[in-house]
């Protein structure tokens, strides 16, 4: 599995941070395996197949994605805006937030790790260890130290002492529930100033008589006023990133 994990590392690393490797081509063939080293090698194919499918929820669950396109969505439903801006264009601006956040810990572990192995200097079990350091760093700093005793717990682990001694099994999920927890600690704090338009309007249209009238018609272009004049998305975004340690 570590061996697998540096591989796909060094798909990324090529795709994503410029990396300049040679890497090999692919020969398809369909014949049976003479020898275990065979079937060996074509499992691992296609166990490499099989992770990188699962690679955009490896980027769920490991970076800031998920605080990033449910923060946003929280701000569309705040605003009343419906479809706007599109889903695919919040879930865009996610990935390029969540780019711009873990390009630094991506080059470091592509430093560390990756090119060390490409360059045969290390083993892949090193490499994987040095590859997924940045990463267990990153997310220890912005998971909460009770999620993070919660999942110890559960696997009754004794307490770890270090970094290196929390393994990814618990790392990953505490780290989950805290950017969920977080991301609806932000939207929570974006609806307050919305809804309290929405009281006021529909206060004044109560008083005016006009109980016909949807409230949502009349604030919905004070929403977006007010939003527009205090410089909404710069100052959400910039927020956000500040707030990731």
């Amino acid at each position: 599995m570590k061996k697998l994990f540096v591989l796909f590392a060094l798909f990324v690393g090529v795709t994503l941070f410029g990396a300049s490797v040679d890497v090999p081509t692919v020969n398809l063939s369909l014949s049976s395996p003479d020898t275990p080293k065979q079937l060996v090698t074509s499992l691992n194919v296609v166990a490499i197949l099989t992770l990188l499918v699962l690679a955009p929820s490896l980027v769920l669950v490991a970076t800031t994605f998920t605080r990033f396109v449910i923060v946003l969505g929280f701000l569309r439903q705040a605003l009343g805006t419906q479809q706007t801006p599109p889903t695919q264009v919040l879930v865009m601006l996610a990935m390029i937030l969540t780019y711009f956040v873990m390009e630094p810990i991506g080059q470091q572990a592509y430093q560390q790790g990756i090119k060390p192995y490409v360059e045969e200097k290390i083993g892949y079990e090193e490499a994987f260890d040095k590859a997924t350091l940045p990463f267990k760093n990153f997310m220890i700093r912005n998971t909460r130290e009770k999620d993070l005793a919660l999942f110890v717990r559960i696997r009754k682990l004794p307490n770890p002492k270090s970094v290196s001694d929390v393994p990814l099994s618990v790392v990953i999920p505490a780290f989950l529930i805290s950017e969920l927890k977080t991301a609806f600690e932000i939207g929570f704090l974006l609806f307050l100033p919305f809804l309290i338009i929405d009281m006021v309007v529909a206060s004044v249209l109560m008083s005016m008589g006009m109980m016909m009238l949807p409230p949502v018609m009349i604030s919905l272009p004070f929403k977006i006023l007010v939003f527009v004049l205090i410089d909404g998305w710069n100052l959400l975004i910039g927020n956000m990133i500040a707030a990731i340690k």
